[in-house]
């Protein structure tokens, strides 16, 4: 693939699947952005930030050459908000978009070649997937799941990194991983410049798509429990 045409791209990226808002603008290789805890407030947060960091680097929507998003797994409305804000945007603009998941987000911002992702999925289970960078590349050495931090899939050989709040819950994800990991960084959250980082190569490789064709990935349908389920 090659660097030249990463680097000539404008894209705008957008991340709302935790309780933080962020959007980020790959500019020719060149990243700014911008990013606040919310809370529940993505819907009112979401494009005023968007706004307020095209008009600060001076680029119009129109401009883009894409818009990127992270589609999930994370919270049920967070990943509809920033989907249908990706479609509504690119349908107006004509541009085409790319999904981004939200655990490789992860993977790529650590910094790591080696990485094991866990975001808190509430109701005591976890979103969890690994990747392995080669050559550049992120290899999904472990697909994107739903399982609790016991049953977490295992992983072969040392040096893995682990990041995000599935760290956080307790000591059963790092206690499944033991010695095979090299350090934990519990805090990290999804954010949008790590998303456009990955979109400039998925645009690059031709493999966006048209803003209809746009879709998050929840992994888990159920999204409560029952009044007996909790009690039980």
């Amino acid at each position: 693939m090659s660097l030249w045409r990463i680097f000539v791209l404008n894209i705008l990226a957008i991340e709302t699947s935790t309780e933080y808002c962020s959007v980020a603008l790959w500019r020719d290789g060149a990243l700014s952005g911008r990013c606040e805890r919310v809370g529940q407030k993505h819907s009112e947060m979401l494009l005023p930030m968007v706004d307020d960091l095209l008009q600060a680097s001076g680029s119009k929507l129109q401009a883009m050459n894409g818009i990127a998003f992270g589609k999930g797994p994370g919270s049920f409305t967070g990943v509809r908000i920033a989907c249908s804000v990706a479609q509504g945007l690119a349908f107006g603009a004509g541009l085409q978009v790319v999904g981004v998941c939200t655990l490789e987000a992860l993977a790529e911002a650590s910094g790591r070649g080696k990485v094991i992702a866990a975001l808190d999925a509430r109701m005591e289970e976890l979103y969890l997937a690994a990747y392995e960078k080669r050559d550049g590349e992120w290899t999904t050495v472990i697909a994107p799941c739903l399982c609790k931090a016991e049953d977490a899939p295992l992983v072969e050989g040392n040096g893995w990194f682990g990041c995000g709040s599935g760290f956080a819950l307790n000591d059963a994800l790092r206690t499944r991983y033991g010695a095979q990991l090299c350090g934990v960084e519990a805090l990290a959250v999804p954010q949008a410049d790590a998303v456009a980082c990955i979109a400039a190569r998925e645009f690059t490789g031709g493999k966006a798509v048209d803003a209809a064709l746009a879709l998050p990935l929840y992994l888990r349908d159920k999204v409560a429990l029952t009044t007996r389920e909790r009690q039980r």
